[in-house]
């Protein structure tokens, strides 16, 4: 469904015990609209519920809800830091294009 690099796993561990989270506390990634491009990113420390989907790889869980499955499906996060800019980042190829700082994109149509 979703792919982790391994810098993204990891920091996401790191972040995880750096706020002494309890051990079902994963990042949730969702989409609303908004951004730029029309719909937006939305990622946070979390705990699931009952009706989100979570998918557990290398030891740490990706939350989402089902309203941002279909956009999300076939995603991969790394974790990038670089002079300019550091953070979590998606790879979406259900992405009919993103804007510039990657936060945002429009949707493919059918």
């Amino acid at each position: 469904m979703i792919s982790l690099t391994s810098s993204a796993v990891e920091h996401l561990k790191s972040l995880i015990a750096e706020k002494s989270a309890v051990s079902s506390t994963g990042l949730r990634l969702r989409v609303e609209k908004g951004g730029c491009a029309g719909m937006q990113y939305v990622m946070a420390l979390d705990e699931s519920r009952p009706d989100d989907v979570v998918q557990t790889e290398n030891g740490v869980s990706i939350i989402i809800d089902h309203e941002s499955l279909g956009y999300l499906r076939g995603c991969q996060i790394d974790y990038v830091d670089s002079l300019s800019d550091a953070g979590f980042k998606l790879t979406n190829p259900n992405a009919a294009r993103s804007c510039g700082c990657g936060t945002s994109f429009e949707p493919q149509t059918a």
